[in-house]
């Protein structure tokens, strides 16, 4: 990796800190209702939808709320794509969208995935990328951050039976914590560049077609012609070009501090209209790691002991950063196989060098290779580059960052209570190596808790897996598959690998938008998501009620650096093992083949 790309990375993520230390205080405040301005609206809010934030739920009654109020969400984001065409706030006139696409898109948005297997400006109408898709980046994300409150209430509790007030908790993450980031970054982006309208597409004069016209004419300014006067140069069929506008930066602002992904654009983060310059882009890459950086610290604080928080930021940020280097490195390598053609792809003052393809040329290799590490560490799935055209080594670090579980920072939350499975989980293997009984934040861990811990660890590999099976098999899955052979089957296993784990990038050359993947990958989306959710609000209800152990000599410390050690050695070996067969037959087969004899 080069020097500027280290230069890059440690800027980066000492900026990210920086801003994350001040954050983690107004989160953790607002989400414990320790803002005293901030209570006196909220009551009358709460008051007015029927809400006492004081009166709050087991587990399960916050698991039934959460479920139910997704599922209408669901709804409502279907309906609205379905009857767009007689909706207002429409001037394109688009008409209604699939029944399959629909489905797909509500499950999608709704699961904080925002898989899009359409172009947004083709398909979308101004009122369902604000009213629909806009509104669910805000709950999705406020979904995974009130998940990773009730499990951290499970530890900080002792004896208790209630882990929270659901709907509290949601008002709290949207009002408090995801509207005003939201509403200050997205004044940010459109000064700096990035659309916002609701004017109608513009029709507009292209550069090609005035310089065609000044082509045309002689130094008299007529048309030239031959000696039988017809015109020298014929006219071209079109001299304009569509663009399209919108409400992007207002959709944009919350896609990134989600931990969405959606793109109002069906280019996502590499079209001008919505990432604009360089600025812009370190702006979103930031976005994507500022609220699942800031959680850390804020587990930190609500457990008592901020060297917990540390602890799980410095596993995060480990494998994220030979993640980058190992993603950087493969495309700065470039394509061996150009070599034999006499094609030079050394990095030059004339040249950037390497693996270009599907790169923006705005951002180059080392910005856009980060740019992937952190869209697919984080679940967020917006991407300035097509993850498609990279080195079989380049494309499988996304791949993989995905398969983990996305626990490397992770989604808004969702990360968090991600890499805390993880963290009990090495606990427990800790304590069968030296013969105790597991603890850890104070809290023994048990036969129920285990056994949640397996069902969110090992469910979604087996939605992944055997859905990535099936449509290699089916024949309406394998119509979808551009590329044959191993990348191919890359295409497949990463498209499934995206929609179980919630992050919604694509190797966009599997044509995904068929009946077929769209109830398969929503099905997997929906599983990934709560599938996951209902073990972890399952163990903070356990957690909540035990009594709080006093640390004795045999407890092993979670704060240092062993632990770290052991919990990255888990996260790798436990979250990786189950993709090992199927890496082989996709991205490893390919790397070899390309990097192999010829």
């Amino acid at each position: 990796m080069s020097a500027s790309a280290w230069v890059q990375l440690v800027a980066y993520l000492v900026t990210l800190l920086v801003l994350a230390w001040p954050l983690a205080k107004w989160i953790h405040a607002a989400m414990e209702g320790r803002v005293g301005w901030l209570q006196r609206i909220e009551r009358g809010l709460l008051k007015m939808a029927g809400v006492n934030a004081e009166h709050e739920q087991g587990w399960l009654r916050y698991a039934l709320g959460l479920l139910v109020f997704n599922a209408l969400g669901v709804l409502a984001v279907y309906a609205l794509q379905r009857f767009q065409a007689v909706l207002p706030l429409n001037p394109q006139g688009m008409g209604a969208v699939t029944p399959d696409s629909s489905f797909n898109t509500a499950i999608s948005f709704v699961t904080n995935t925002n898989w899009q297997g359409y172009g947004g400006e083709a398909t979308m109408s101004y009122l369902t990328q604000m009213l629909a898709l806009t509104v669910q980046n805000f709950l999705s994300a406020a979904t995974g951050i009130v998940v990773v409150f009730a499990l951290l209430r499970g530890f900080a509790r002792h004896s208790a039976k209630a882990i929270g007030n659901v709907w509290a908790d949601l008002s709290r993450a949207t009002l408090w914590v995801l509207l005003p980031l939201s509403f200050a970054f997205a004044l940010v982006l459109a000064g700096m560049g990035v659309v916002q309208t609701f004017n109608a597409y513009q029709d507009v004069t292209t550069v090609e077609a005035q310089t065609w016209q000044q082509a045309k004419a002689g130094a008299d300014g007529q048309p030239l012609k031959d000696a039988q006067g017809n015109p020298v140069i014929e006219d071209q069929t079109s001299q304009t070009q569509t663009l399209a506008v919108g409400p992007v930066a207002s959709q944009l602002a919350i896609k990134m501090l989600g931990t969405n992904g959606g793109g109002f654009f069906n280019a996502n983060s590499a079209h001008p209209f919505e990432n604009p310059s360089a600025a812009t882009n370190a702006l979103q890459m930031l976005s994507i790691f500022l609220i699942p950086a800031s959680l850390c610290f804020v587990m930190g604080r609500q457990v008592g002991d901020m060297r917990q928080g540390w602890a799980v930021l410095g596993a995060m940020t480990a494998i994220f950063v030979v993640a980058v280097v190992i993603a950087t490195a493969a495309e700065q390598a470039g394509n061996p196989r150009l070599a034999a053609l006499d094609v030079d792809a050394t990095a030059s003052a004339t040249q950037p060098g390497g693996n270009m393809e599907g790169k923006e040329a705005r951002f180059g290799i080392e910005a856009s290779s980060l740019f992937a590490a952190i869209t697919t560490a984080a679940s967020c799935g917006a991407v300035n580059s097509m993850h498609d055209s990279y080195t079989p080594l380049g494309g499988a670090v996304p791949m993989v960052l995905m398969q983990l579980g996305e626990v490397v920072f992770g989604g808004v939350g969702a990360g968090l209570y991600g890499m805390l499975v993880f963290a009990i989980l090495a606990v427990f293997v800790a304590g069968l190596m030296i013969g105790r009984t597991p603890e850890y934040l104070g809290k023994k861990i048990e036969a129920h808790e285990m056994k949640m811990v397996s069902l969110a660890i090992l469910l979604v590999p087996l939605v992944v897996l055997g859905g990535t099976a099936i449509a290699v098999m089916a024949g309406a899955g394998k119509v979808g598959i551009a590329a044959p052979g191993a990348h191919g089957f890359s295409e497949v296993l990463y498209a499934f690998s995206s929609a179980g784990n919630n992050n919604g990038s694509a190797f966009a050359g599997l044509s995904a938008n068929t009946p077929f993947y769209n109830f398969m990958l929503g099905l997997a989306m929906w599983i990934g998501r709560f599938g996951v959710i209902v073990p972890v609000l399952a163990m903070a209800g356990s957690l909540a009620a035990k009594t709080r152990l006093t640390a004795g000599e045999g407890t092993l410390p979670t704060h240092g650096p062993l632990f770290v050690a052991l919990l990255i050695g888990v996260v790798l070996l436990v979250g990786l093992l189950n993709y090992v067969p199927a890496l082989a037959l996709g991205p490893v087969v390919e790397h070899l083949i390309l990097w192999g004899p010829h």
